[in-house]
């Protein structure tokens, strides 16, 4: 099939990622790909993080970054640590720099394999965010789902990642609470007019949370990256926690913790796992893909 380029399955603890090597070429993966990717459930994922060739001086690669349903994502941490750690198995660099609609990332790997993404600088204001409705404190807005004299979720914490966020704040496990049905009134809420990431976050103790997302184009996630960072700031904002804490994501398989530290220089810095998973080669086009063979096994 004309026109293959490589790609690999990986996932950023859970958060399904498919990492497409578009480099050296002037097309892109298209949203009839991503949607037909998203449709197999061999390839079916969170986010593709396309590798572009670099646009800015100084700059290691454009990364292009869609959801499962063909929409375009202006951040996704979880899934730069996939490219971070597939692009040092390439080159055995340790540090990039990448560009992406949101601004530039920098992000390093680890001695022990953890990989460290800076996130940038939050947005507290509500027309950045955005909001549809202007308010003084975007730390608590007045939104609200489930009856009025008792509602289910309430007063969520606004901001942006380079992605909207909303931070809804339970008082109980986050996974008792029917996200699937909540998640896409709430992404969909007139409220957020590029609609949002919806997360549910616990406070366990000032140096944890416990969190679950509803990720805006993408639907119920095992995790996101982004959410992680905005439940960590949030948390920090409005006194909850200090501003280093670990995160443990409710619906991820892999028990290991985000870390998240928000810096006194503001930027926000997640440190967490990568794992490659398959690799082979897709049609940006149509999506049609073909797997590698896996070490010792045997074509037909």
């Amino acid at each position: 099939m004309a026109g293959l380029v490589e790609f690999a399955r990986m996932n950023g603890l859970g958060n399904k990622i498919l990492v497409v090597d578009m480099r050296g070429r002037p097309d892109k993966v298209t949203p009839e790909a991503a949607i037909a990717l998203n449709a197999d459930p061999q390839t079916q994922f969170d986010q593709i993080m396309a590798i572009h060739d670099p646009k800015a001086h100084g700059t290691d690669a454009w990364i292009d970054i869609l959801n499962s349903d063909g929409s375009k994502a202006q951040a996704c941490g979880n899934g730069t640590r996939c490219v971070v750690q597939a692009l040092a198995a390439e080159t055995g660099r340790k540090a990039f720099t990448f560009q992406t609609v949101a601004g530039i990332l920098n992000a390093a790997e680890h001695e022990d394999g953890s990989i460290s993404v800076d996130m940038g600088k939050p947005v507290f204001a509500w027309n950045r965010i955005p909001l549809s409705e202007e308010f003084f404190d975007t730390s608590r807005i007045e939104l609200q789902i489930g009856p009025i004299d008792a509602p289910v979720l309430h007063s969520p914490s606004a901001m942006s990642m380079g992605n909207p966020h909303a931070i809804f704040w339970v008082d109980k496990d986050p996974m008792a609470f029917d996200l699937e049905r909540f998640g896409p009134l709430l992404e969909n809420h007139p409220m957020f007019p590029e609609k949002a990431n919806i997360t549910l976050a616990q406070v366990i103790s000032k140096e944890s949370l416990r969190t679950r997302t509803w990720e805006r184009g993408a639907g119920l996630t095992l995790a996101c990256g982004s959410a992680a960072c905005a439940a960590a700031v949030s948390a920090a904002r409005t006194g909850r926690t200090g501003r280093r804490v670990e995160i443990d994501v409710a619906s991820s398989p892999i028990r290991q913790p985000l870390v998240i530290e928000w810096r006194e220089d503001d930027h926000v810095i997640m440190t967490g796992p990568a794992e490659w998973e398959w690799s082979g080669r897709l049609d940006p086009r149509t999506g049609t893909f073909t797997r590698d063979l896996e070490p010792g096994a045997q074509a037909n």
